[in-house]
């Protein structure tokens, strides 16, 4: 079939959009992808195409860096910018996703039409389900995050979130098939009435590998990801300094405004996947750290426990109830209450106490958590997509 994906992250670094991408062309199907801020020249894998839409550059004045945060002034001025910044941020967002929907509708009017429209998030879903009525085809809504219980910077929008939900799962009604990333969000979508709900998790690929061995004892602890808001790095900090000599570290894009004292941390900038997966068995141990601040946190299961288990490492991760799940079945390691730095070095511990079994235990968990199983789930839905 004819595939198109709809997405407003930036794709290159959309490792879940590509996967997926790749699943369905290994599957005879063609894949093609709108998206945004694709780099020039940047290859998505056989048989998979892209386009970009861009995005406006949001509420940063001109010749701001990306991700700046416009906090980083004082006196009575800035207090007013901010304070403005925190009231319009949800209109903001809202105009910014409107405008993206927008001109990837201009891009593919008079388009030949797909077999199936493949909507990445609700950002995209009012695209997705309009073009697939047009074209008269099928509807994929592809569901990373609980949406609209998100933890969100701005002003809190409680009536615009009830009006969110109600109007994707209206929209979501018209999906042939809704994918996700947990079983906590799944239950939440059929719990309003959406009727195909199926699971593929953001796991990643084994190809087959094994990792290398471990030695006795960890070195340390590393996070690697975004470092920003929401991420309980503060934890991770706050333990360091309880967990020397084993080292702590810290990889990944930072955002400018964020304001974390790195003391005894060590900081290391974005890595391609592989220089992650080298740093997990450098130091032993993978931390995947949220804060406990909304029901999408608390129903997640981030791509950080997944890869960890691709390295072959144990993890040290937030006692939220997904993470719970899946940290306790397959014994992958520890857990700890978001937001306690001395909890968080006490898991570390437990884990370095008892480490050969814990490695063990991630080993017999890595043929089940791992993409060549979870995109079997996704081939077999458009499996059926084909059937019908």
């Amino acid at each position: 079939m004819k595939v198109l994906m709809l997405v407003q992250s930036p794709i290159a670094g959309d490792s879940r959009v590509l996967r997926e991408a790749a699943t369905l062309t290994a599957e005879g199907h063609t894949v093609h992808i709108v998206g945004r801020d694709v780099p020039e020249g940047f290859d998505p894998g056989d048989g998979v195409t892209v386009e970009s839409v861009t995005r406006s550059r949001g509420m940063r004045p001109p010749g701001t860096p990306r991700g700046a945060a416009l906090t980083s002034s004082s006196g009575p001025r800035a207090v007013v910018r901010r304070a403005g910044r925190w009231l319009l941020l949800p209109e903001h967002r809202e105009r910014t996703e409107r405008r993206w929907r927008d001109d990837a509708a201009k891009l593919l009017a008079g388009r030949p039409a797909p077999d199936v429209v493949h909507a990445h998030d609700y950002n995209t879903l009012g695209l997705g389900a309009e073009l697939a009525g047009r074209w008269s085809a099928r509807l994929v809504y592809d569901s990373h995050e609980l949406w609209f219980d998100r933890g969100l910077p701005g002003r809190p929008t409680p009536l615009g979130r009830r009006r969110g939900r109600r109007k994707e799962t209206r929209l979501a009604g018209g999906a042939e098939v809704v994918l996700t990333v947990s079983e906590g969000i799944a239950t939440r979508l059929r719990q309003r009435g959406l009727r195909d709900v199926r699971v593929v998790r953001n796991t990643f690929p084994m190809a087959g590998s094994e990792p290398p061995e471990l030695p006795d004892a960890p070195a340390g602890i590393a996070y690697a990801g975004r470092i920003g808001p929401g991420r309980d790095l503060e934890a991770v900090v706050g333990a360091a300094a309880r967990l020397a000599p084993l080292r702590t570290v810290l990889a990944g894009p930072a955002d400018p405004g964020y304001g974390l004292d790195p003391a005894g941390v060590e900081l290391l900038p974005p890595m391609a996947l592989a220089e992650v997966d080298r740093l997990y068995q450098e130091v032993g141990v993978a931390v995947v750290t949220l804060t406990d601040t909304c029901a999408n946190h608390r129903l997640a299961l981030p791509n950080k426990l997944f890869h960890a288990v691709r390295a072959g490492v144990p993890v040290v991760a937030a006692n939220l109830p997904e993470l719970h799940a899946v940290v306790l079945r397959y014994g992958l390691g520890r857990l700890y209450q978001p937001g306690d730095a001395s909890s968080l070095a006490t898991a570390v511990k437990a884990v370095a106490a008892d480490y050969t079994g814990h490695v063990e235990a991630v080993r017999k968990a890595r043929p089940e958590l791992a993409w060549e199983h979870d995109s079997r789930v996704l081939a077999d839905a458009y499996a059926d997509l084909e059937a019908e």
